[in-house]
C-alpha cells in the first residue's frame, strides 16, 4: 500500500510539472514579441517601436532579392543576406496596414541569410533594416503588386 501511494504521488508530481511547463511555454516562445511594433499603422512609428531612435544609414552590405513585379501580393518571396555582424533583420512594407512584416533575431553563430514570403497590399517600397554594431543599416526596393494581398 505504501508503494502504490508513493507511485501515485510521483505520477501526480510529474503531471503537475508537465502542466506547468505547457502553461509557461508560450511566454518563453513569444518572449521577444513586440506587439507595439507589429501593431503600428505607419512606417516611422513601427521603426521607432522596434528599434528606438538608432541612427539609420544606407548600406550596400545588404543584398535584397525581391521581384520587381509581384503578380500576387499575398505571396511575395524575398531573400535577404548581409555581411554585417547582424543582431536583427526586419522587413517593412511602407504601404501595408501594419508596415512591420517580419523580424528575425540573429545569434552570432547563425548565417545572416533569410528567406520569407510576405504579404503586400499594394505597390510599395520594401525596406530592410539590419541592426549591427548599435546602428541600423537600410536597403530598399520598390515592388509593384498587380493583385492585392492584404487589405484588398
Amino acid at each position: 500500500m505504501n508503494q502504490s501511494r508513493r507511485q501515485f504521488m510521483t505520477r501526480v508530481g510529474k503531471s503537475v510539472a508537465f502542466l506547468v511547463a505547457v502553461v509557461n511555454l508560450p511566454r518563453v516562445v513569444w518572449a521577444n514579441w513586440s506587439a507595439s511594433a507589429f501593431g503600428a499603422t505607419d512606417l516611422d512609428t513601427a521603426i521607432v517601436e522596434r528599434y528606438g531612435n538608432l541612427a539609420i544609414a544606407d548600406s550596400d552590405a545588404i543584398q535584397l532579392k525581391a521581384p520587381s513585379i509581384a503578380e500576387n501580393g499575398a505571396v511575395v518571396p524575398i531573400s535577404i543576406a548581409t555581411t554585417l555582424a547582424a543582431k536583427s533583420i526586419s522587413v517593412f512594407v511602407e504601404k501595408n496596414p501594419s508596415p512591420l512584416s517580419c523580424s528575425f533575431n540573429i545569434q552570432p553563430r547563425m548565417n545572416t541569410d533569410v528567406s520569407v514570403r510576405i504579404r503586400m497590399g499594394a505597390t510599395s517600397n520594401l525596406i530592410v533594416l539590419v541592426e549591427a554594431d548599435g546602428k541600423l543599416y537600410r536597403t530598399s526596393q520598390e515592388v509593384k503588386v498587380t493583385i492585392g494581398g492584404c487589405g484588398g
